[in-house]
């Protein structure tokens, strides 16, 4: 075969190839698709998977199911979505590890740009919490507290997880002298501090809000950049003078990269309306949750704005994995 024959065929292969594509865009969602989790069951970013994917299904017209893979401070959820068919049938709905694993981290098994940001889905703040009847009344206490003696036992969810960079936060822009304690789970961390096996953490308000309105324990600041609508009492660390103290346990959707680009503003479009239902809002805003929604370019230029602060963070704390 002449190379212009072999050049003629590849084009033609190409060119069914694209509007194999379109068409399956057109016709998209014709199944059921799926929703990993790269967290175990019962957390904040499952909570809020779970609630979308149902609200979202009822735009798509299809099921989303949802399903858990946890595993490598989720690395090993978001590699299956990395390495799975850029269909528009497979996403990924991380936390902010998605951004910072690479970070920290000295291997990861997929390239950053093999994921796509779709779509936010909601924020739930973290709150820094002490057991109920803990001596420490505010955020500047703790932190007075931790300059004293031995310092403050600081409960976290493993490296690089939200509550590690709010007790590095802490440490690198107030001075404050913190051992952390890596747990499995935030659960566990809450666990931890009401138990009083160490003296504070900070975990996601869909969390520790059962805990704060049963008595066990006792909120000091929220480290998002407002009130939280179900826990409005309780200041941000901004408002208390620590603007740098911020961070929130922010869930997203992410694609497969090559999924078609109708496919991703089609999912996009589905979840922002979700997300802005009367019902969806009142499920989970008074759990804590935050729903956001938005753009996909609105989602992009917050990924890149949390990528310049979380990583200036990771610099100045030298944070490594364990």
């Amino acid at each position: 075969m002449s190379t212009k024959a072999h050049l003629t065929k590849f084009a033609l292969t190409a060119l069914l190839a694209c509007n194999a594509m379109w068409a399956h865009a057109d016709t998209w969602p014709s199944k059921p698709i799926k929703f990993i989790v790269p967290f175990g069951p019962g957390g904040a970013n499952d909570l809020v998977a779970r609630a979308v994917a149902e609200a979202t299904s009822k735009q798509l017209g299809q099921p989303i199911i949802v399903e858990n893979k946890p595993g490598a401070g989720s690395v090993l959820g978001a590699d299956i979505v990395a390495k799975a068919a850029p269909d528009g049938y497979t996403f990924l709905a991380p936390a902010a590890g998605v951004i910072t694993n690479s970070m920290i981290k000295t291997k990861m098994p997929y390239q950053a740009d093999d994921l796509v940001p779709v779509a936010m889905m909601a924020v739930s703040p973290s709150v820094i919490v002490v057991p109920a009847d803990s001596p420490i009344k505010d955020l500047k206490g703790l932190i007075a507290s931790s300059k004293s003696g031995q310092g403050l036992n600081f409960a976290t969810a493993g490296t690089g997880s939200t509550p590690h960079f709010v007790a590095e936060m802490l440490k690198v822009k107030s001075g404050a002298k913190i051992q952390i304690i890596p747990y499995k789970s935030g659960s566990e961390g809450v666990v931890a501090v009401i138990s009083k096996q160490v003296d504070a953490t900070s975990e996601a308000s869909v969390v520790v809000l059962p805990h704060i309105r049963g008595g066990k324990l006792r909120p000091l600041a929220s480290t998002w950049n407002r009130r939280i609508a179900a826990l409005s009492d309780i200041p941000t660390a901004e408002e208390l003078g620590f603007p740098n103290v911020f961070i929130g346990h922010w869930s997203g959707v992410f694609a497969p990269k090559g999924t078609p680009e109708d496919i991703l503003d089609k999912m996009n479009k589905a979840i922002d309306t979700a997300v802005k239902s009367t019902e969806l809002r009142a499920r989970l805003i008074p759990q804590g949750i935050d729903p956001v929604g938005g753009t996909r370019a609105e989602f992009v230029k917050f990924l890149g704005a949390e990528k310049l602060r979380l990583g200036a963070i990771v610099k100045s704390a030298a944070m490594k994995e364990d």
